[in-house]
């Protein structure tokens, strides 16, 4: 199939409702399709709320198969907000976090933590392990609440991996092998990290109250801010009016038809997730060359 990036009718991919959201949304490309993977909440009959990681695949970026629920149904975990999907001994692992609201909590409890899952074929996963990023004798009860995890390899350290997460800011710990962990800090930015090595240095994408902020690094361990927050089209823009965030990169340079740096993102609308936090959000998309411009569907209109 013949990929145009410019036949995608819509920024909208994935349209929330009532009673269905997409957040938190991450991906990867792999032998032709595309795997979009994200938050997906349900709102029940009765009332009820859960909240899963889903995927959706597709070919095109235009037709997109049923969210497909990876993790079970289970307020006391909520596995969701996956973070990303990289390659490691022979198999794909994905990082994620728990959620639990048992007792109808609006938002996640003091025992949310990060996870990770494993797949061989990108269809069967391993159930979710804790992933023990403050080190192997901090007793899981005193890590702290921590979401959103991303997975980077240094550049400069082959074999280093380092873990952003949600905590006091955004958190990092590093790691030789992916399962014993140090703490190594905090830094000042928002949640759903994802980080980039383009052009000599990291660029990191994360989120403020609102709209999607970038980062610079040249070590992984020291950033600095640049100015302004990416909105796209907001402001013109029901869907998403309440808040854009979540923003995820996905290199696609040198997949046929693309040639460029894709955003998927979630927005909220017309009003903030303070309001409609479980209903109504959808995954949106925009691209780039250079990662400072960026253009989505109909965005001359």
């Amino acid at each position: 199939m013949t990929i145009s990036i410019s036949a995608i009718p819509s920024p909208v991919l994935l349209q929330g409702s009532s009673r269905i959201a997409y957040r938190d949304p991450t991906a990867l490309v792999h032998k032709g399709t595309f795997h979009l993977y994200y938050t997906l909440v349900e709102t029940e009959s009765d009332g009820g709320v859960y909240m899963y990681t889903a995927e959706s695949t597709s070919k095109d970026f235009i037709t997109w198969s049923p969210p497909r629920r990876l993790t079970p149904r289970s307020r006391k975990f909520n596995f969701s907000s996956p973070g990303n999907v990289i390659r490691h001994n022979d198999r794909w692992m994905m990082c994620l976090q728990s959620y639990p609201r048992p007792n109808g909590e609006k938002y996640g409890n003091a025992d949310s933590r990060l996870w990770t899952m494993e797949s061989f074929d990108l269809v069967e996963w391993s159930e979710p392990k804790l992933l023990r990023v403050k080190g192997p004798h901090i007793p899981v009860e005193d890590m702290g609440r921590m979401i959103d995890p991303y997975l980077v390899e240094s550049v400069e350290e082959p074999g280093k991996w380092w873990c952003f997460y949600k905590q006091n800011g955004v958190s990092l710990s590093w790691s030789y092998d992916l399962e014993e962990w140090q703490y190594y800090g905090h830094e000042h930015a928002g949640e759903n990290v994802c980080i980039l090595h383009d052009d000599g240095q990291y660029i990191m994408f994360h989120s403020p109250p609102n709209g999607i902020g970038v980062m610079r690094s040249n070590d992984l361990q020291h950033w600095s801010h640049d100015e302004g927050l990416l909105t796209f089209g907001q402001s013109e823009w029901e869907w998403a009016k309440g808040r854009v965030t979540a923003g995820f990169v996905l290199d696609c340079k040198h997949v046929q038809g693309i040639g460029k740096y894709v955003m998927f993102y979630h927005g909220t609308g017309p009003k903030d997730e303070e309001v409609i936090f479980d209903t109504h959000a959808c995954i949106g998309i925009a691209w780039s060359d250079d990662l400072k411009v960026w253009e989505w569907p109909k965005k001359m209109q």
